[in-house]
């Protein structure tokens, strides 16, 4: 299987979004992702963006800009994405305190793992939690 060298991530979630300005947002203040890049397009509209968190990023955009992956997401529905954290709780907290709505508060699971579940603006579903699959060890 191809990977990327020097401990990069090979799997990053894609996202567009109706108000990809609005979802960088709350991705940065509401669940702490650090925003590495921002490109828009001469209206304003969000061709692409690049969000950290941990190790790991997503990638998102624009609904309705055009283009082969636009096309094909076009109608797809929310997704669900999953983020490895240090402190739920505290993460938990910050995303409370920034009005996130949340779906299931901090809860320790059966895999020894804690975790809470948030809904964003626009209906995608973000796993926090301890657990981190032993994927390429």
């Amino acid at each position: 299987m191809a990977g990327t060298g020097g401990g990069r991530p090979s799997v990053f979630p894609t996202l567009l979004y109706a108000d990809a300005k609005a979802a960088v947002r709350q991705l940065t203040e509401a669940f702490g992702f650090t925003e590495l890049s921002v490109y828009e397009g001469e209206d304003g509209t969000v061709m692409h963006a690049e969000l950290a968190q941990g190790n790991g990023a997503v990638m998102l955009g624009s609904r309705g800009r055009g283009g082969v992956f636009d096309t094909a997401m076009k109608d797809a529905g929310p997704a669900g994405v999953y983020i490895v954290v240090d402190d739920v709780d505290a993460h938990h907290r910050r995303a409370v305190e920034r009005g996130a709505e949340i779906l299931m508060p901090p809860t320790d699971q059966d895999h020894d793992s804690r975790d809470y579940l948030a809904r964003d603006l626009e209906g995608n579903v973000w796993g926090f939690g301890t657990y981190a699959p032993g994927v390429g060890t």
